[in-house]
Formats: C-alpha cells, sequence, structure tokens
C-alpha cells in the first residue's frame, strides 16, 4: 500500500507512472501493433486507474458523462480539429484533382531552368504541400520528379529530396495539416501564431535540409529512374486534351469538344494563400485593433480557420470544379472520397488528447514543472526532447505530437508565455516529431518505394534529411524563444 501510495502522491512516483504509461503504450504499439487510437485509449484509462483518479472522474456516470476526462479529452481537441482538417482535405483534393500539380511543376521548371530544377521541386513542395497530406503529396507529385529527372538526366534524388522537405516541413509546421492544429489546441495557441512561426522556423529548416543537403548528397547517390516509372510519355505529361474523338455517324471521325485548359499558376497560388491570408488577417487584427473595433469583428469572423478555409473550399468548387465542367454530384463524390481517410486520423489525435489530459489530471504535469524547474531545463527544451524520444520509438509524427502536447500543456499553462512564445513551444514539438525517420515510420517505406531506393540509400538521404530539418528548426524555435520569453 506505502508504493501505491509513493506512486500517486510523490513527484519521483508520479514520473515513474508516467514513464512506464509511456512504455506500455510504446510496447503496444510497436512490439504488439497495436492500433495507435485502441493504444492510447488503453494505455489512458490504464493510467488514470493507476494514479487513483475517480471512476466518475475518467469515464463520468451512467447519467451524465459529457464532464468526464474521456469526453473532454476526445471533444475538446477533435472539436478544435475536425472541420478544419476536413475542409483542408477536400481543399487538397481538389486542387489535386485539377491538375494543379501539373502547373505547378511545368511553372517553375521553365522559370528556373534545368539547372535549377532541384530548386523548383523544393518550391514545388513547399506550395503544394500547404494543402496537401505528405503522403497525398508524394503519390501526386511523384511522377512530376520522374519527369525531371528523366529530362535533366541527373539523379532521382537530386529531384526528390528537395520536394520531400518542402512536404516534411509544411506537414510538420503548418496549418491545416494535424499536428500543428492539434497543438493549437492543446496548448491554447492561435492558428494565426503557428502560421508565423512554422515558417520562421521551417524555412531555415527547408532551406538546410531540402537544398543544401538534397544537393549534396544527390551528387553522391546515383538512382536512375526506372522505365517502368515513366507510365506515359514525358510529352504526354502536360499535354492538355484537346478533345474526344467520336464517331460523325457517317463513317468519318469527328471531334467533340471537352477542352480543359489547365488552371493558371496565380489561380492555384490564390487559392492556397486564401485561407492563410484570412487566418493571419484576423491575427495581426487582434494585435492592432481596438478590440470593439467592427472591422477586427469581420476579421475575426472571416479569419476563423474553419471559415476560412471554407472559403477557400467554396471558390475552389467553382473555379475548378462547376466553372470547369464539374456538376455538384461530382463535388459532392470527390468530396466524400478524399475524407474517407480522415477518420482513423481524428481518433488517433482524439485519443492523443484524452491520453494528455489524464496525464494533466493525475499531477504528473505539476511534478514535471519542478523536476524540470529544479534541473534548469527550459520548458522548450523538454518539450523538444520528449517529442524527439516517441518520434524515434514508434515513429507515428501525429502520435509523438499529441502525446508531448498532452504532457507539456500543464508546464505552459502554469506559465505567463505569450501567444508567440507559446507558438515556439508548438515548434519545438513539431520539429521533434519528424526527427530520424526510419524503419518504424511509414513514410520511409514509402519514400523508398516511389524513388527507388534501397533500405541503406533511404537511410542515407531521408533519414538524414528529416533530421536536419528537426534540428536546424529547433535551433530557431530556441534561439527565438531565448529572445523573446
Amino acid at each position: 500500500m506505502g508504493a501505491v501510495d509513493w506512486l500517486r502522491t510523490t513527484t519521483p512516483g508520479l514520473l515513474v507512472l508516467c514513464g512506464l504509461a509511456i512504455a506500455v503504450l510504446l510496447f503496444a504499439i510497436i512490439k504488439v501493433k497495436l492500433e495507435p487510437f485502441i493504444a492510447l485509449l488503453l494505455t489512458g484509462l490504464g493510467l488514470a486507474l493507476a494514479a487513483g483518479l475517480p471512476v466518475s472522474k475518467i469515464v463520468g456516470t451512467a447519467i451524465k458523462a459529457g464532464d468526464s476526462l474521456l469526453e473532454t479529452g476526445f471533444g475538446g481537441i477533435l472539436g478544435h480539429i475536425a472541420v478544419i482538417i476536413g475542409l483542408g482535405t477536400v481543399l487538397g483534393a481538389i486542387l489535386e484533382r485539377s491538375g494543379g500539380a501539373d502547373v505547378l511543376t511545368g511553372k517553375l521548371l521553365n522559370l528556373f531552368g534545368e539547372k535549377g530544377a532541384p530548386f523548383a521541386m523544393g518550391l514545388l513542395g513547399l506550395i503544394f504541400g500547404i494543402p496537401v497530406f505528405f503522403d497525398i503529396g508524394i503519390f501526386v507529385l511523384a511522377p512530376l520528379i520522374y519527369v525531371a529527372a528523366k529530362r535533366g538526366g541527373r539523379s532521382l534524388v537530386l529531384y526528390a529530396m528537395p520536394m520531400l522537405a518542402g512536404l516534411s516541413m509544411t506537414h510538420a509546421f503548418l496549418p491545416p495539416h494535424p499536428g500543428p492544429v492539434a497543438l493549437g489546441g492543446l496548448l491554447g495557441v492561435s492558428l494565426g501564431w503557428l502560421i508565423l512561426m512554422g515558417f520562421v522556423c521551417g524555412l531555415p529548416g527547408f532551406v538546410a535540409a531540402g537544398l543544401v543537403w538534397g544537393s549534396y548528397i544527390g551528387k553522391r547517390i546515383h538512382v536512375e529512374v526506372p522505365d517502368e516509372f515513366l507510365v506515359r510519355k514525358e510529352d504526354e505529361q502536360t499535354a492538355p486534351d484537346e478533345g474526344e474523338r467520336v464517331s460523325d455517324g457517317s463513317g468519318g471521325v469527328a471531334t467533340k469538344t471537352v477542352t480543359v485548359t489547365p488552371p493558371s499558376v496565380g489561380l492555384i497560388g490564390a487559392i492556397i494563400a486564401i485561407p492563410l491570408v484570412l487566418i493571419l488577417g484576423a491575427t495581426f487584427g487582434t494585435q492592432m485593433l481596438d478590440k470593439d473595433s467592427q472591422l477586427l469583428q469581420v476579421l475575426t469572423f472571416f479569419g476563423t480557420p474553419a471559415v476560412a478555409l471554407l472559403i477557400a473550399v467554396l471558390i475552389a468548387f467553382y473555379v475548378l470544379g462547376v466553372r470547369r465542367g464539374s456538376t455538384v454530384q461530382e463535388l459532392s463524390e470527390l468530396t466524400a472520397e478524399s475524407l474517407r481517410p480522415v477518420g482513423m486520423l481524428l481518433l488517433v489525435v482524439g485519443a492523443g488528447a484524452f491520453f494528455g489530459k489524464v496525464i494533466s489530471a493525475t499531477g504528473i504535469g505539476t511534478a514535471l514543472a519542478d523536476t524540470m524547474s529544479a534541473a534548469g531545463l527550459p520548458v522548450i527544451v523538454l518539450a523538444y526532447i520528449i517529442s524527439c524520444g516517441l518520434r524515434i520509438a514508434q515513429g507515428s509524427a501525429t502520435v509523438a505530437i499529441v502525446t508531448t502536447g498532452g504532457i507539456v500543456a500543464p508546464l505552459v499553462a502554469s506559465q505567463n508565455y505569450s501567444q508567440m512564445s507559446i507558438a515556439l513551444i508548438a515548434m519545438a514539438i513539431a520539429a521533434g516529431s519528424i526527427i530520424l525517420s526510419h524503419v518504424n515510420d511509414g513514410g520511409f517505406w514509402i519514400i523508398a518505394k516511389y524513388f527507388n531506393l534501397t533500405v541503406k540509400q533511404t537511410l542515407q538521404t531521408w533519414t538524414v534529411l528529416e533530421t536536419i530539418l528537426s534540428v536546424v528548426s529547433f535551433a530557431v524555435a530556441a534561439i527565438l524563444f531565448a529572445i523573446v520569453s
């Protein structure tokens, strides 16, 4: 009985309890191969019971459960991110289906020429990665990388690494991607600040990892583009559909006019920029305008992430869909198709938030704060270390982010940090969540498959790239945090 009281009431005991819970979580995901959603839910419930929390607090009662950790943990975060992730996914789908990636690729290659093609591929990943999930971005952009590498006659690595750095940077640091959006809810920081600090911290990492490292390693590891990777001829990759040939009823052939002009680069860029500009407008307006200002009310409404993304989606539906011949039914089918993979993602984020809520309720957060203060370890360093450890151990960036966010949230709440400082802590967590991608990361195998890399080559290229992106971005966040906090 004394050991149980020690675990539940003392700082060392609570830290041991937290460590055991995380170890069980990692064992369940890595060794047992349990779905992260189930593993997080079971571990959270087990930790709550082990810490001696009342059942009514954990799951509520048969009559009322709305105030329970289970419902507030799931509901609190999902209420914040579900709409944003859903709309962001739909926006990415319509941009991809419209041919926006092909248009951006052609424009960038023409702008930078053959020598600047790797840089163009990096910008392509950076721009197209804002509205599109990481793995979807690879599926869409990989064929374009094949063509660029074939035309340039150089290693596939030289063109792929900058693009992958752009996709990874936007996925880790910028809304509407799940990690940054979840951190906004967990840490209580506006998405506007996350966007600003995401660019400030992520872009130096992108340059170091994608452009500098990508150029260096691309000249030392030569990987050919297999012929089977080029499904269509190069001139067919960007050729517009000039019409459908049908019988004219008299033995001849007539052309049915179904020509669809590719969307312009300016249009694609504008649609991607709309939600970012609206959200940033609300953020700056909050800082610069009087709280009773009518203009601030307008900026706040249209700059609410859900509203901003909804506006962008509706504009995309019209200019990239209806105006180009798509019916409302076809757009509805596209929406439904794009949203199918989102369900499990939301469940993982919700379960991670519940796990964090349990950690907060047990008092482990306070214990960590006391230990950190005694050790003199800044919260931003602690956040990065925890996120790195979780990422390396179990491979999922999303699990690393939501779990670290739940652990760190009580520490952040106990301090009078500004929104900028909290956003920098979020960037440290995001940076840690992408470090050292290796064989337990699904993205590792996708990249190996899509870019004709052996395991050794993937470790030499992609794993190092992710580590450089992580370390450089964290360094920028830590320096800024030391200045402003």
